[in-house]
């Protein structure tokens, strides 16, 4: 079993940061990736990036590419998610995700909303 417990989040104006971090524990073994997925109002939850545990290849959703980053501290189980010029689009509540070898199983965290508002 995976626990992932999530801080950050909050409101922000248009063009502005927010730092999302997210601690795993438990039994880590077997995790592939860690990364994040987002849930607007009224539409289906989303990808948004990913890094591997081995090897720390990044992935991210081309909506977020450019403007967000994902970055993992292994010893502490911690991944960010460093987001940057921030569009009202982003608002969404966001989720840390683990997912297992061959993606049978994922982890959730509970989520945490993202406004994006003036």
């Amino acid at each position: 079993q995976v626990q992932l417990v999530e801080s950050g989040g909050g409101l922000v104006q248009p063009g502005g940061s927010l730092r999302l971090s997210c601690a795993a524990s438990g039994t880590m073994l077997g995790i592939n990736t860690m990364g994040w997925f987002r849930q607007a109002p009224g539409k289906e939850r989303e990808f948004v990036g990913r890094i591997s545990q081995i090897g720390g290849t990044i992935r991210y959703a081309d909506s977020v590419a450019g403007r967000f980053t994902i970055s993992r501290d292994n010893a502490k189980n911690t991944v960010i998610l460093q987001m940057n010029s921030l569009k009202p689009e982003d608002t969404a509540v966001y989720y840390c995700n683990a997912r297992s070898f061959g993606g049978g199983i994922d982890y959730w965290s509970k989520g945490t909303l993202v406004t994006v508002s003036s």
